[in-house]
């Protein structure tokens, strides 16, 4: 039992951050430790107990491993080329392509190092196995905690409903992306409604380059072709980006009412990086999700994780740079010896 010990601390400390605020990343990252940990001691559990069958789950393990890794890449190439076809090449659409490109370079390395077995090479594949593995690591936590936070109930009042506003097709149309958050929208209010209350729905988004209108005008435009009451929207029609969106969603609701409570609409895939972001600008809210088209997903998610890496790019320079030191410590501990051995011809 004593193996598993950090894994019950990690879920403690989990369970202690969730009830404090649920929208924290290291919510993610210590539940992601605590499934980690648990795995690990039931493996050395299982080991010490009959080697053999340690042994055998550690190549099942690897087997499984390797297998996932070719699906994966396959799957990531296969929804790339889908959504350079049906989304246009634009540097965001390319990321499952990438993702999926780059882990067949990182097999072929490793591929590579084991066949021709050379200190360097060893070094190199293993530096890389070790950061795709930390950034593996993370992007599972994402992936699971996301998941769950995007299940957690609702239960407190809300004085605000905000929609978090994107692109427009033609400059002033509503496209399916943003039609499925104002849906989700107009349910998520009808609820609240039900409940005694009539909450504001603040349409959030300023007006692109190419926009001949600013988004929450077109998204406002559009819940009342829906049969939404026109005297129960707010514009915000200053924004840009997810951080102004939120900030000056803020500024507006905290005019009106100090002591607002909101719920924000985004799609699934950015729940997540919308919660994180409002309780970095101090907005006193939980996020909730529309569905989005499959083939869109996986990119999306990538896009968001990477997004989530740049705002704690700090940290995570840090770990990076901590583990390219330490491939390079080990390959100069290891060249002496290799170099001896080149030159006497052993």
């Amino acid at each position: 039992m004593v193996a598993f010990v950090p894994s019950f601390v990690c879920f403690f400390l989990f369970c202690v951050g969730v009830v404090r605020d649920r929208r924290r990343v290291g919510n993610a990252v210590l539940l992601g430790l605590s499934v980690v940990f648990a795995a690990i001691a039931l493996f050395l559990h299982l080991a010490s107990e009959k080697a053999q069958l340690g042994h055998d789950l550690g190549v099942a393990l690897l087997t499984l491993a390797a297998l996932g890794v070719v699906t994966l890449a396959w799957f990531l190439i296969a929804n790339g080329i889908t959504m350079v076809r049906k989304e246009g090449r634009s540097p965001a659409n390319l990321l499952s392509l990438g993702a999926g490109v780059a882990l067949v370079a990182l097999l072929a390395l490793l591929v590579t190092a084991l066949v021709l077995h050379t200190h360097t090479l060893l070094v190199v594949a293993a530096t890389a196995v070790a950061l795709s593995g930390y950034v593996a690591f993370l992007f599972l936590c994402f992936l699971l905690y996301g998941a769950l936070y995007g299940r957690l109930r609702i239960r407190r009042r809300a004085d605000y409903v905000v929609v978090l506003g994107s692109g427009l097709i033609g400059g002033t149309t509503v496209p399916p992306l943003l039609a499925g958050r104002l849906d989700r929208a107009r349910k998520e209010h009808a609820r609240l409604s039900r409940k005694g209350r009539r909450p504001v729905l603040l349409t959030s988004g300023g007006q692109g380059p190419d926009e001949k209108l600013p988004e929450s005008h077109a998204m406002a435009d559009y819940l009342v072709t829906q049969g939404f009451p026109a005297d129960l929207i707010e514009r915000e029609d200053r924004s840009t980006t997810t951080d102004e969106n939120l900030t000056f969603s803020k500024a507006l609701m905290e005019k009106a009412n100090p002591d607002y409570r909101c719920v924000i609409v985004t799609n699934n895939y950015h729940v997540f990086r919308a919660a994180v972001t409002a309780r970095r600008t101090g907005v006193r809210g939980h996020v909730i999700g529309a569905p989005t088209a499959s083939y869109f997903w996986p990119s999306a998610m990538i896009r968001e994780f990477v997004a989530l890496l740049v705002a704690y790019r700090r940290t995570n320079a840090a770990i990076f740079l901590l583990v390219l030191l330490s491939g390079l410590f080990i390959w100069w501990l290891g060249w002496p010896s290799t170099g001896a051995l080149a030159l006497s011809g052993q």
